[in-house]
């Protein structure tokens, strides 16, 4: 979330914080920049890479990624960002960090070669022990990750690691559209992430400039621990939320069902997924700046909520109107039956971006327990929704969907708000022109549907886009032309 955008009226932040407010713009702009510039290389060969596997070759992979994504819950990630909350840090503290790094990724890596052969059993696919033998290799690549992210990200340096996360795009996204030109089927998928990481891996240990020593005595470390607990704790939980779809219908839906669940979902969560968590890697250690100088981060927090959600309310909210043309254009004939999935779950993610957004003020403020009370929610809430939802197929599971995220929202806000002492009317009022914006945008685009639907998908997609923009712009500009241009001019400043 582009926190320091904020030199609104109803910002707290002075002239004096035009410093700052630079430095994080400037990490907003390479950080989030280069998360675009690395996903148009990646959708743009998952494109071509999806039109030469099948939906099956997705449907296992899906059920690989549920067992990675547990374990990748416990890879220290959280402990390395404890560098980032914390006022001082020295070397010794840097090299405990890297210690706890290196100790829990051996472990999960060696924790995944004794449960392939369980999950294999499991789901009833004996491939899947092999693709999760060789999926434990990306342990060995994390601590060289984590580390010299959280040190960079503690200087809001994100220069050098747009550019190493472009040279991982490109390596990666190359090997997946080779090896699946070449006929390795769901393999082009598994090695792709791996070359990926590994490129990343060097890339960030030479930009950090610096070899850490690993210190494997932590004694004095009851902090870094206790915080990466905390934020470790909160991982579990939304593993369990955001996994429990794939392994409940892992077992009841077909490879081919459970493909086109899966890859419906990762293309709706392109924006959750893969645009929000770099913004909020900005977000962290911009309000941990702004806490250690006792300063409110309410307004802060509403006028970047409002920013992102100008962004991510109505790229959803098109992507649900536009569902078909998109799957027929880009997918192809055999990837129809995903339309109604994406369509549903477009319509919701706006709610998931509102709350995936809250976790770095509370977090900034060192108070991890709220993250991890609202994590807790998720991991009750939405596990429930989909068993409920799953006896209808991959359309009850996009109906469990539409009830878990507003209710888990709705938790969020309530453990949220009050800790950063912002107010429910404050948020209302900020998200009222989104709303309208994109009630405008709907019904023009709906309008306008009626009248090319005998045109060729891809012009149909085309006209839907370009007309949904206008409008959407058009409605803001007549009614919150102030909005606009604010918004304009500090996408513009330097």
């Amino acid at each position: 979330m582009a926190i320091a955008e904020s030199q609104t009226p109803e910002s707290s932040l002075s002239e004096s914080d035009s410093g700052f407010a630079n430095r994080v713009r400037s990490a907003v702009i390479w950080r989030w920049g280069s998360q675009v510039t690395s996903q148009i290389i990646t959708w743009t060969t998952t494109i071509l890479v999806v039109r030469l596997l099948d939906p099956q070759d997705y449907g296992l992979f899906a059920m690989s990624q549920a067992v990675l994504t547990a374990f990748n819950f416990l890879n220290g990630y959280s402990f390395a960002s404890s560098l980032i909350q914390a006022k001082d840090v020295d070397k010794r503290r840097i090299g405990q960090v890297f210690g706890l790094l290196i100790l829990s990724n051996f472990l999960l890596a060696s924790a995944q070669l004794i449960v392939a052969p369980m999950a294999a059993l499991y789901y009833g696919q004996p491939m899947i022990a092999d693709m999760l033998r060789i999926q434990a290799l990306v342990y060995l690549t994390t601590p060289f990750i984590a580390l010299p992210s959280a040190l960079l990200a503690r200087g809001l340096s994100f220069r050098t690691q747009a550019l190493v996360n472009f040279a991982t795009a490109v390596t990666s996204a190359g090997t997946a559209l080779y090896l699946a030109a070449k006929g390795y089927g769901v393999w082009a998928l598994i090695w792709a992430p791996i070359v990926g990481f590994s490129v990343r891996a060097i890339g960030l240990t030479v930009a950090a400039g610096e070899v850490v020593k690993p210190v494997f005595d932590f004694r004095g470390a009851r902090d870094i621990i206790g915080f990466g607990s905390a934020l470790t704790l909160c991982q579990l939980f939304w593993i369990i939320q955001s996994q429990s779809d794939i392994v409940i219908a892992g077992r009841q839906f077909t490879p081919h069902n459970l493909g086109l669940y899966s890859e419906a979902l990762f293309l709706t969560l392109i924006f959750t997924g893969r645009f929000l968590p770099p913004l909020n890697e900005v977000a962290f250690p911009a309000f941990a700046s702004l806490t250690h100088e006792g300063k409110s981060l309410a307004p802060a927090f509403i006028s970047g909520t409002r920013l992102t959600m100008l962004i991510a309310a109505p790229f959803y909210v098109g992507l649900a109107l536009v569902a078909g043309p998109l799957v027929k254009t880009f997918f192809g004939p055999k990837w129809l039956e995903m339309v109604p999935i994406v369509s549903g779950l477009a319509i919701v993610m706006p709610v998931m971006a509102l709350q995936i957004i809250c976790a770095p003020a509370t977090n900034a403020l060192g108070k991890p327990s709220i993250y991890v009370r609202s994590s807790m929610a998720g991991a009750i809430i939405m596990p429930i929704c989909y068993s409920f939802g799953i006896g209808m197929g991959p359309q009850g599971l996009v109906t469990a969907w539409h009830i878990a995220a507003p209710l888990l929202l709705a938790v969020t806000l309530y453990l949220t708000l009050p800790a950063i002492g912002a107010k429910l009317g404050d948020l209302v009022s900020a998200m009222l022109p989104v709303a309208a914006g994109c009630a405008a945008m709907a019904i023009v685009v709906r309008g306008a549907g009626l009248l090319i639907v005998g045109l060729p998908p891809i012009a149909q997609l085309g006209i839907a886009a370009l007309v949904g923009m206008a409008s959407y712009t058009a409605t803001i500009w007549v009614f919150w032309p102030k909005l606009l241009k604010e918004t304009l001019a500090k996408l513009r400043k330097r």
